[in-house]
């Protein structure tokens, strides 16, 4: 992915600050080895020092000669004190060595620093996230990844990280977004100028707890909890949900995952099971950052599906033409797949055409409603919803 048309991205010439230097003289003392760069104290005397790079190596120097060293060749000194000298978590600091590199580690200093020049681009959800050398040093910008060709003056453009969470309450028709990860997030923003622990303050707030799920996942940590004790767990109206399993071979499970955790409907990759020994074999997403647990919109979902799968099935006969019926799961087909929107008024030929519903319904339900004129109860009064 290209760099977004934005001014902050830059040919500066890198720069290393006094305490900087400062740092590394005294980490000298216990030695650094840090993607390429060696700085060593290899004794007590005034020219003990000991500077080296992949391109240069510079022995038996004083401290002023050091510091000397560390100006001429900045980038190294530069990248060691941005990763290793800053005081930054380590989910940070992997998240923001990935945004320069993602699984290439090989990728060298200079390298990097030519390619942080230009500009990289990493998608993170349905954000791109671009690291760049800037004023100072490394900066961030964030965009909605259908928003990277757009000029950044014609987005709303923020520099403080915490105006994302007023930012994302709501989809670009303004409609509340109950799941922070489900793909409608609102474009025309532009967040600029952000320092690293910035960037992934803003992520957070974007994508809770992404960064860090991310980083607990490399590092072979991820506590993840699994559908059959998550529904263990829990109590008052929820617990109901533990009583769905019915000797069905965890059937309904693989519903609620293939309804709720597709790419479609959630970026996070799900990573929980049935159980720590029954995997779901509903794809559980292709996101670049893992769902540990079933969350608070899958556990109402499924509160409601278990009182519904609790009704006794029922054989209803309803006279519909070919077309008919292929329009009923044309349309059901569309509001699953929130295509609704998408279909054109003058596309008739569309099963989910809103002239064409309307028309089969004129056509095949009756005034109260039913379809065909069959009753859902018939004899009986229909009781009211409880969740109305």
């Amino acid at each position: 992915m290209s760099a977004p048309d934005t001014p902050s991205a830059s040919d500066e010439r890198v720069t290393v600050s006094d305490g900087a230097i400062a740092a590394l003289v005294a980490a000298a003392e216990e030695g650094v080895a840090f993607d390429g760069l060696r700085a060593v104290r290899d004794g007590d005397g005034d020219a003990g020092y000991r500077f080296e790079t992949p391109e240069v190596t510079r022995e038996g120097l004083t401290e002023s000669e050091f510091r000397d060293a560390c100006s001429n060749h900045p980038e190294y000194v530069d990248n060691w004190w941005f990763f290793e000298g800053a005081d930054r978590s380590p989910a940070d600091r992997d998240f923001l060595r990935w945004l320069e590199s993602g699984d290439a580690e090989d990728w060298d200093v200079a390298t990097r620093y030519d390619a942080l020049r230009e500009g990289i681009v990493r998608s993170w959800g349905q954000v791109a996230v671009t690291a760049m050398l800037g004023a100072g040093g490394r900066r961030y910008e964030l965009r909605h990844e259908d928003d990277v060709g757009t000029p950044l003056p014609d987005l709303d453009r923020h520099e403080d990280p915490l105006t994302a969470r007023e930012l994302v309450k709501h989809d670009d028709r303004g409609r509340y977004r109950p799941l922070k990860t489900a793909p409608t997030l609102p474009t025309g923003w532009a967040f600029v100028g952000l320092a690293g622990r910035d960037c992934t303050r803003a992520l957070d707030l974007i994508y809770p707890a992404t960064v860090a799920n991310w980083h607990l996942e490399r590092e072979g940590d991820l506590d993840v909890d699994h559908w059959r004790p998550t529904m263990e767990r829990q109590t008052g109206i929820y617990g109901v949900i533990e009583t769905w399993d019915r000797g069905d071979g965890h059937e309904h499970v693989e519903w609620v995952a293939e309804a709720c955790c597709d790419d479609s409907q959630c970026l996070k990759r799900r990573e929980w099971q049935y159980d720590e020994e029954t995997d779901l074999d509903a794809d559980g997403g292709d996101g670049v950052f893992p769902c540990r647990e079933p969350c608070s919109l899958v556990v109402a979902a499924a509160r409601k599906w278990t009182r519904l799968e609790g009704e006794q099935s029922r054989t209803y006969e309803f006279e519909l033409t070919p077309s008919e019926k292929e329009q009923v799961e044309a349309i059901i087909d569309a509001v699953a797949d929130g295509r609704v929107d998408d279909i054109r008024e003058a596309d008739i030929y569309e099963g989910a055409n809103r002239y064409r519903a309307r028309y089969l319904r004129a056509k095949r339900f009756d005034d109260e409603g039913n379809l065909c004129g069959v009753e859902t109860d018939p004899g009986e009064e229909q009781a009211p919803d409880e969740e109305h």
